[in-house]
């Protein structure tokens, strides 16, 4: 080798030394500075060596450096928790795949998050990992971690899966076994959990809850003897929420033995889940009681059983029926008994629930449905039954005891397998008089027909041959009526009834509307002489004869018929009225004058005064006194301006001071008429005596520019005007009714201001209304109320009134009522005007004038019963209305001392609502029950009632029969959607507060 190529190879390798002794010492700085970081990591500093590793990274040019550097950053960020660091983690994996730590960072970032209890996302980096690149040890901790994550998740086929694998392994055995025996124990595999706890039962780990799991087992096995020593064994090491679940395994053990002392103590110790119980738990210390005898007890545990749809809550529901029956809570019971009948779960309990509600609803009135149609569908449902002749003679008499008489008719004529004649008789005839009482006389007639058709009691067969008359008189077929009093008078049975004492009353006004006096002159007189009879019904018995006496002319005994009345009643207008003009028709003018002044000063409020007054001017007049005659006129007209004898006395005194020669006096009068009075026959016949005045006065143009004026008047065609409309009245006093209609919409048609335009309209509205067409009628009545008054005001105001009220029209009725109650002359009128306005006012919500007419009517005397019942109503609902409560409650007893029907329904309720704002629950329930057994055709105080039952039953701390009542209310009442509504609010409210200690219940 020449020196010069040595000196090369020299050069070259001093050169090469000098490179590897720099990255020598660059590569010994990195791993320095790598192993510091490692250190600070190692002693958990994983922020500090997160960054010196991150420093690393960055300065060192060795790639395994790097990736290790890269490896450990990924890590401190797992357990630093920081964003990102799973991606920091798959970075790393990507990065450097062939790095040696690839596989223990997955498997040292799922053990992380397994020790911090992250499950999950262990199991999300266990899935990553190559479990055959691990040693022995790193797969068995793989394989336990694993399977209990998938534990912890509840994915057990997973978990049992990993398990298995190590059950035999010294370090996770005992575990991996506890665990898949747990699984095994929450599958219900009694005999596979059985056999690994034992095999793990002497690791005192695992004794307490191996000791638990094993008396529930064997509960569940139906070891219950075994359950309980276990159980008892455990009991006083164990913890709270364990001691709980003991004491529920001990005692339901007992139950299941069916010792049921030993089994309360324990049941009653059990918390519930989360310090709840279920309708199970509250059934099982309920039916304890129960079979204790305990029934109060066993009534506050079954109670708590809200919305139980299974075979417990239908056993539940009819042992809660059974011990609310041996309390004698008998309403409880019923809705008991009615939730187990509509459960299918068992046939026996089921048809045995149903019999009892059955039977209940028969004993205390039902408001969910007809008591006879709980009877009816129990036969159908069951007619083998053994109870079937006891539920067919209940059925028969509920027909009567429920008033409920309409549906009793329809179920019966539907069903005649289930009752027998004598039942369809008294039914019929009851359905009969109440169809009587509220006016529909041709339905009543129809059902005394069906009574009659059926003749087994013949005490009911003979009154309903007197009501079935009493009916027929009403819509006026008299003779019909005749025939029916007078077989009832023949029968037997008619003795010693009460529609006997007055059948020659009947007897006398049906022949008195016949108009044959003589007869009827003969039943009133043997009946006013008979002093056994009832006075006020005597009384009116003389007064009717003396009216028969009168219209038949024989006035001195007419005479006599009206004074026995005066003296026996001691004051009587209309008696006194008529024995005046009585005289008038014998020729005594002047007693019959004497008679009337009297009249006139005595009964200064008499809705006769204002006839008296014309009659006395009448009188004065035939005797010449012509000046008395006069001012006796202008008395009427000043102290009755309203009355329709007003224009007739204004109109005598135009015609008197014409006859004598007062010309320019009696026009004044004549034209006062026709102003005030238009359209009215006293006005046609003032212009025509009026043209006389002119005529003679000769001051015929002066006439003319007058008549010009006057609307109403059509001289020329008078003749015709009368004519036309004398046929068509023809028509309607000959009762065709058809062609009277025809005939005075004709002349209508023609003379619409006739002359007798007032009468044609108002007998056009009579017709009409007869009819039933109502519609039309109103039309009519409209026009004669809107005319002034004449002698067909009163009656169209009232027939007027009397149409918009079915209308409901109220607004516009107290206007017709309001002129009603000022121009009445008949006290009926004026009272149907008061009563009818309370009535309206309240509907209006204008409750201070409702409460205004109410007090009228209770201090009208000639008020009866019914109206006063109806302003004692008005009074109450007002005061209700307006929160005066004390005023409504003291309103609503004195209506329900004698109201009937619907009223009283009410007055039923509310007695119910004031015992409830009082806190007198029971008291409450008590009315309300009532209310159910004697109104229950009322179904909307039935469902108010039925509510108000539910709130007492929650105060009471009986949630079930809360609950259960709203939820009927709900599904049995949607006619009454304002009723319903509040059921729903009460409903969810008590379904919440009962889903704080049950979690059986749900809520919306």
């Amino acid at each position: 080798m020449t020196s010069n190529k040595i000196l090369l190879f020299v050069v070259l390798i001093c050169f090469s030394f000098q490179g590897i002794s720099q990255r020598s010492a660059a590569y010994t700085n990195d791993l320095a500075e790598f192993n510091r970081a490692l250190e600070l990591y190692n002693n958990q500093q994983f922020l500090a060596a997160q960054n010196l590793f991150d420093d690393v990274k960055e300065q060192t040019e060795d790639e395994k450096i790097e990736g290790d550097c890269a490896y450990y950053i990924a890590n401190a960020a797992v357990r630093l928790n920081q964003p990102g660091a799973d991606k920091l983690m798959e970075r790393f994996v990507t990065r450097y795949p062939t790095s040696t730590k690839t596989n223990s960072a997955y498997l040292d970032v799922a053990d992380y998050y397994f020790k911090t209890g992250k499950y999950s996302l262990s199991r999300k980096w266990y899935d990553k990992v190559d479990e055959n690149s691990m040693s022995r040890k790193d797969r068995e901790r793989f394989y336990f971690n694993n399977g209990y994550a998938y534990f912890k998740a509840k994915r057990f086929d997973q978990a049992r899966k990993y398990l298995e694998r190590v059950r035999d392994s010294k370090e996770f055995g005992s575990q991996a076994k506890y665990y898949i025996g747990y699984m095994a124990y929450e599958g219900d595999d009694y005999e596979e959990a059985n056999q690994y706890f034992e095999e793990v039962k002497s690791n005192d780990r695992y004794s307490e809850d191996l000791s638990y799991f094993q008396a529930d087992m064997n509960f569940k096995l139906g070891n219950f003897e075994k359950a309980i020593a276990l159980g008892k064994e455990q009991l006083q090491s164990s913890n709270r929420l364990e001691r709980s679940q003991l004491n529920k395994i001990i005692g339901e053990s007992y139950f299941n033995l069916e010792k049921y002392d030993e089994a309360i103590k324990y049941l009653k110790e059990y918390n519930g889940q989360r310090g709840r119980w279920n309708n199970t738990d509250y059934y099982q210390l309920g039916y304890a009681y129960y079979k204790q005898g305990d029934f109060e007890k066993a009534i506050a545990e079954f109670n708590k059983i809200i919305d139980g749809n299974n075979a417990i809550a239908q056993n539940a529901y009819y042992h809660l029926a059974q011990s609310y029956l041996k309390s004698n809570q008998k309403q409880q019971a019923l809705n008991a008994f009615k939730n187990a009948s509509e459960m299918d779960f068992d046939a026996k309990i089921k048809e045995d629930a149903y019999l009892n509600y059955a039977r209940l609803g028969y004993e205390i009135g039902n408001s969910y449905e007809s008591p006879s149609q709980v009877l009816i569908t129990y036969l159908e449902k069951y007619p083998d039954s053994e109870a079937k002749q006891e539920v067919e003679s209940l059925l028969i008499d509920s027909f009567l005891t429920s008033k409920n008489y309409e549906e009793a008719m329809r179920l019966l004529e539907k069903n005649r397998n289930f009752s027998d004649k004598q039942a369809y008789q008294k039914v019929a005839y009851y359905y009969g008089l109440q169809l009587y009482e509220d006016g529909d006389y041709v339905e009543a007639i129809n059902n005394f027909e069906k009574a009659l058709s059926e003749p087994r009691d013949q005490k009911i067969t003979a009154k309903a041959t007197f009501w079935k008359a009493e009916s027929e008189y009403s819509i006026n077929r008299i003779d019909d009526a005749i025939i029916g009093y007078k077989e009832f008078a023949g029968m037997s049975a008619a003795r010693g009834t009460d529609e006997l004492e007055n059948l020659d009353y009947n007897l006398g006004y049906a022949y008195f509307k016949k108009n044959e006096y003589a007869r009827a002159i003969e039943y009133f007189k043997r009946f006013a002489e008979d002093d056994s009879k009832e006075v006020a019904t005597r009384n009116d018995a003389l007064l009717r004869l003396g009216d028969t006496y009168f219209v038949s002319s024989q006035y001195w005994p007419a005479i006599e018929a009206y004074n026995k009345a005066i003296a026996q009643s001691g004051n009587n207008d209309y008696a006194a009225f008529q024995k005046a003009m009585s005289y008038g028709f014998i020729d005594r003018r002047d007693t019959k004058i004497e008679e009337l002044k009297k009249f006139i000063n005595k009964y200064s409020r008499s809705s006769y005064r204002d006839d008296a007054l014309y009659e006395l001017g009448n009188t004065y007049i035939a005797a010449n006194n012509t000046q008395n005659g006069l001012s006796t006129y202008d008395r009427l007209i000043r102290e009755v301006p309203k009355s329709a004898f007003v224009p007739k006395a204004m109109l005598r005194q135009g015609l008197i001071h014409y006859n004598s020669n007062n010309g320019d006096q009696a026009l004044r009068r004549l034209k006062q008429i026709v102003s005030d009075y238009p359209n009215t026959p006293e006005a046609m016949q003032a212009v025509s005596t009026a043209r006389m005045v002119y005529v003679d006065m000769g001051r015929t143009d002066e006439y003319a520019r007058w008549v010009k004026n006057i609307d109403f008047v059509e001289v020329t065609d008078a003749d015709l005007d009368d004519t036309s409309y004398e046929a068509a009245e023809n028509q309607y006093f000959n009762n065709d009714y058809d062609k009277a209609i025809s005939g005075f919409e004709k002349y209508l048609g023609s003379f619409p201001n006739g002359i007798h335009a007032i009468n044609a309209n108002f007998y056009l509205g009579q017709l009409y209304f007869r009819k039933g067409e109502k519609h039309k009628a109103a039309k009519y009545y409209r026009y004669v109320a809107e005319k002034p008054k004449n002698e067909f005001t009163e009656q169209s105001l009232s027939r007027l009134s009397e149409l918009l009220l079915e209308n409901e029209n109220y607004r516009e009725a107290v206007t017709y009522l309001e002129r009603l109650e000022k121009e009445a002359g008949s006290q009926q009128n004026v009272v149907f005007a008061q009563s009818n306005l309370m009535k309206s006012y309240l509907e209006l919500e204008q409750n201070q004038k409702a409460a205004a007419y109410a007090d009228k009517v209770l201090g009208n005397e000639e008020a009866d019963k019914e109206a006063r019942n109806d302003a004692r109503l008005i009074v109450a609902r007002a005061a209700f209305a307006s929160g005066n409560m004390q005023k409504a409650k003291s309103a609503y007893a004195e209506v329900q001392k004698t109201a009937k029907g619907e009223l009283a329904a009410e007055a039923l309720y509310y007695d119910a609502y004031f015992k409830n704002s009082a806190g007198n629950f029971e008291a409450s329930n008590a009315a309300v029950q009532i209310l159910a057994k004697d109104f229950s055709g009322y179904k909307r105080w039935g469902a108010k009632g039925l509510v108000l039952m539910a709130k007492n039953f929650e105060k009471l701390g009986d949630a079930y029969q809360a609950t259960y009542i709203l939820d009927n209310v709900i599904k049995n009442f949607s006619n009454y959607p304002k009723i319903v509504t509040e059921s729903k609010q009460e409903l969810s409210r008590i379904k919440a507060e009962e889903a704080k200690t049950n979690s059986s219940v749900e809520t919306n």
